[in-house]
């Protein structure tokens, strides 16, 4: 929550941090896109990290970093040096969000992980749309600061909650240790892809910076492919790389968070550009979304109970393909409860997406290894809205009323694409699993029955 909520309320805190330190376009959009890059490049070895010193020691880490960070942030007195705190603020960001993703995985066994992850699903849900009326709150009150300084107390209340967790630290042996060239490389190709990504709306796709930067995004996975199948200790275990349930959920996750995120960045431009609307109008009518994936989380648990993860993700999936194709149907006159009708489609299916690929991925992690998983599934979440915002931009969603359906059935497609790894989650009931809750254990240096068992889940 701390997280989504800080982002959502920057959104709303920017033109004001603008104004107040005479900062560029470009100067505040790299107030988002440090943070981006940082969290995004450095997920996954935080996970690693976990795995092997403790996700308790990672979280306490990171929330006490991500405050420390936000009281800089609200000091600072150049935007300079907000851009190179909200960098900072995404590397503690990294730290604590596989922690916690690991931690429900090694408390609860997987046949019992869908009402919490449902619950964090909503968690999050709640705080994405409070974000920009707390934000608006705030910065109306006093001033952009404040949406950082309102980080600081809630990351003290965490850090003394988490002081009360007690897991037992793993203990470190060479199977564990940190290939410090690999997750370098694989700092350097997220990095660069999100970067890249995250300048498609200023230089569009055929941009000389844009194409330089995907080949080398595409050169630097090739070399990190190469390193980590010949590597003795990849940052991705094998175990892990070959789960087809986890990979299929990986990419299930990233298309499905493209989908829904391009089209709240084409939706915002139409409804503000093309209908007129304020921002508090517009807000207003996103507002069933918001709602449908706070409802949708638990129904979501009692489907996957009934029906198993892949029947489950299929519905999810087409709900959020119907959403963005009913969208694109509406015209400037259509009544506010169509439009609320479709975004709450689109809500429901995104949450049962989330609920399910979620608790695939952490049910399906092999032993010690929860850490590393986390990380690659809030890694999918946050490139998918890059992806999705790029997509949008690229087919020039805020050109015409024309130009924004285009967009729509275009992301409906992305959202279509999503069928396919869908289709490889495990079939089986969810409740009939029977995996014992994973603790945090130093995975052996040999082959375990879990490594030999990955990638055959998919057949359930």
């Amino acid at each position: 929550m701390l997280v989504a909520l800080d982002g959502t309320v920057l959104l709303v805190a920017q033109p004001s941090l603008q104004r107040d330190l005479g900062a560029s376009v470009a100067q505040v959009q790299w107030t988002s896109t440090g943070y981006l890059v940082a969290v995004a490049a450095l997920l996954v070895i935080a996970g690693r990290l976990g795995d092997r010193y403790g996700h308790t020691r990672l979280l306490f880490v990171g929330v006490l970093g991500f405050g420390a960070a936000s009281a800089g942030i609200a000091l600072a007195p150049t935007v300079d040096g907000v851009i190179v705190l909200r960098a900072a603020q995404g590397v503690f960001g990294a730290l604590l969000q596989p922690a916690t993703l690991a931690l429900l995985r090694l408390t609860f066994p997987s046949d019992r992980l869908g009402t919490p992850i449902a619950v964090r699903t909503s968690a999050i849900a709640v705080a994405a749309g409070a974000g920009p009326v707390l934000g608006g709150v705030l910065v109306a009150q006093w001033g952009w600061r404040a949406v950082f300084w309102v980080n600081v107390p809630v990351a003290l209340l965490i850090a003394a909650l988490t002081l009360a967790v007690r897991q037992r630290t793993p203990e470190r042996t060479a199977s564990q240790r940190l290939d410090l060239s690999g997750a370098a490389l694989l700092a350097a190709v997220l990095a660069v892809l999100v970067h890249t990504l995250a300048g498609v709306p200023t230089r569009g796709w055929g941009g000389a910076s844009t194409v330089f930067g995907l080949a080398a995004a595409l050169a630097l996975a090739a070399l990190l492919v190469t390193r980590e199948r010949r590597g003795t200790h990849p940052i991705v275990p094998h175990a892990v790389a070959r789960s087809v349930p986890v990979s299929a959920s990986m990419a299930l996750l990233l298309v499905i968070s493209a989908s829904l995120f391009g089209a709240l960045f084409a939706a915002t431009f139409r409804l503000q550009d093309v209908l007129g609307l304020d921002a508090f109008a517009s807000g207003l009518r996103v507002l069933p979304l918001t709602a449908s994936m706070i409802l949708g989380a638990p129904v979501a648990v009692i489907a996957l109970r009934r029906h198993g993860p892949r029947r489950t993700a299929l519905s999810g999936t087409a709900l959020v393909a119907l959403g963005l194709v009913g969208l694109s149907q509406l015209g400037p006159n259509s009544a506010w409860l169509a439009t609320g009708a479709n975004f709450a489609v689109l809500g429901a299916g995104f949450a049962t997406v989330m609920v399910t690929a979620t608790g695939t991925v952490v049910g399906d992690a092999p032993a010690g290894y929860a850490g590393v998983v986390g990380g690659l599934k809030q890694t999918a979440v946050n490139i998918g809205p890059t992806l999705g915002i790029a997509v949008a931009a690229g087919t020039g969603s805020a050109a015409s009323a024309s130009a924004f359906d285009s967009t729509l059935l275009t992301l409906a497609a992305v959202a279509l694409l999503g069928l396919l790894p869908a289709a490889l989650l495990p079939s089986g009931l969810a409740s009939g699993r029977t995996v014992a809750p994973a603790r945090e254990t130093t995975p052996p240096a040999g082959p375990t029955p879990d490594d030999r068992a990955c990638g055959l889940h998919g057949d359930r």
